[in-house]
């Protein structure tokens, strides 16, 4: 009796000791090369079975983004201020890991690099919790950042936060509300220049078995009920929306109408108070697009095995357009495979990977 008591005793001092220890010192964030496991091989254009095929000529054909964002794991669900300056990703290091074991690997979640000189910082982890959360599809307004977790406390297992950035850090974290995250259950999204519209995602609201498009509008006291977007949806997929500074552009991810595998990215134009027809811009394995002011496009690609049964890990690819200062300066040369799936977007992008090989 006694030895199970000491025994007790020093369990409860070892985890008070932890808890001091973590309070007293930031946690430590391994390189994000240390945790590749040395089986996982780098993907480049050259081992590509489903290189992206672009179908516009307003863009150069895409590469992957250098510097130091693309490694041998998986960067996903990217986003790039208007500025061009700051890039956010979502990493984790090994796409066959489930989310549970993510939680606990210390290096899952949101990345961001800032561009000094014209060169791509190396990447920190944007660390939000004190505590285990997941963290990803994140959508930075000015300094704020919006991103979806999966933590304690959460109305739903997956919900939208909001964090504040000031004096170089992230911080001041605060669920976007049940609103949101209860009533509209909103998925990936995107929130208008001004900030008084979000588009977003999801397959709730009409309890649908395909992801559709939404707008709510910010009011008095949250926002409004949802509607879906006029003239994009189908019975097809639609998800993953992007729209332009200006509002005259609404991008998302789909199912390709062109026959390729896999996601593929669609941009329809505004024409007075409805959009035109979608138009699919990028293919095969191509989604969840971000762009600057110039009209770069950066997207997510995924590298999968030829018989299309595996994902092998993912890049942040870029098509850099043919009218930007980055295209007319000609350092696109410097691109490369760098040297070197998200919990979000790769559970939800099995939907568009299976009526692909439907198809086929």
């Amino acid at each position: 009796m006694i030895a199970i008591v000491v025994v007790v005793v020093l369990v409860v001092v070892l985890l008070i000791a932890g808890i001091l220890g973590s309070m007293d010192s930031e946690p430590e964030v391994p390189l994000r090369s240390d945790v590749i496991p040395d089986d996982v091989a780098k993907g480049t254009p050259a081992t590509d079975y489903f290189k992206p095929v672009l179908h516009l000529d307003d863009w150069e054909d895409p590469v992957p983004m250098t510097g130091p964002i693309n490694t041998a794991g998986a960067e996903d669900s990217p986003f790039i201020t208007p500025d061009g300056n700051r890039f956010f990703f979502f990493f984790t290091p090994d796409v066959r890991v489930p989310a549970e074991k993510q939680l606990l690997d210390k290096v899952t979640g949101i990345w961001w690099s800032q561009k000094v000189g014209g060169v791509w910082t190396e990447p920190e982890r944007i660390i939000l919790n004190d505590d285990v959360a997941l963290d990803g599809a994140e959508f930075v307004l000015g300094d704020t950042l919006w991103f979806a977790s999966i933590r304690t406390g959460n109305y739903e297992e997956i919900d939208i936060y909001t964090a504040q950035y000031e004096d170089g850090e992230w911080g001041d974290v605060e669920n976007a509300g049940s609103q949101l995250n209860v009533d509209y259950d909103i998925g990936e999204f995107h929130l208008t220049a001004d900030g008084n519209t979000i588009y977003f995602h999801t397959g709730n609201l009409d309890y649908g078995e395909n992801m559709d498009l939404w707008t709510t509008n910010r009011v008095a006291g949250g926002w409004s009920q949802p509607v879906k977007v006029p003239d994009v949806n189908t019975d097809s997929t639609e998800g993953y929306p992007f729209l332009t500074q200006d509002g005259g552009e609404l991008w998302y991810t789909g199912t390709s109408k062109l026959g390729y595998p896999g996601p593929a990215i669609f941009r329809c134009i505004k024409n007075g108070s409805e959009w035109d027809p979608a138009v699919e811009v990028l293919s095969n394995f191509a989604g969840e697009c971000t762009m600057d002011s110039e009209g770069n496009l950066y997207f997510v690609h995924h590298y999968f095995s030829q018989n299309l049964t595996t994902m092998l890990e993912a890049d942040i690819y870029v098509a850099y357009h043919k009218s930007s200062s980055r295209s007319a300066s000609g350092s696109a040369e410097g691109e490369s495979s760098g040297t070197s799936a998200l919990v979000f977007s790769g559970d939800a992008l099995e939907p568009l990977i299976a009526s692909s090989q439907e198809r086929r």
